[in-house]
């Protein structure tokens, strides 16, 4: 609801539970004290790794997304 008014989900319902959520990102952000510099990911490498945890099906070279119909039905 808060995209449809363009307002964060904090603007909009502070007490929510996705704003409890991101404000525990944030707080684990702000802690983190490791200061590593993530390296970017090529693209096919992120779609080979979606392939190989099974988020996505290879078919022909291109990636297709599963709905969440198809995921439970794997199950």
């Amino acid at each position: 609801r808060a995209e449809l008014r363009r307002m964060t989900v904090l603007e909009y319902d502070p007490e929510a539970p996705m704003a409890q959520e991101y404000r525990t990102l944030a707080r684990k952000i702000d802690d983190n004290k490791m200061m590593n510099i993530p390296t970017p990911i090529e693209m096919d490498d992120l779609e080979q790794l979606l392939v190989d945890f099974g988020m996505v099906e290879a078919d022909m070279g291109d990636a297709v997304v599963r709905t969440k119909a198809q995921e439970a039905a794997l199950v």
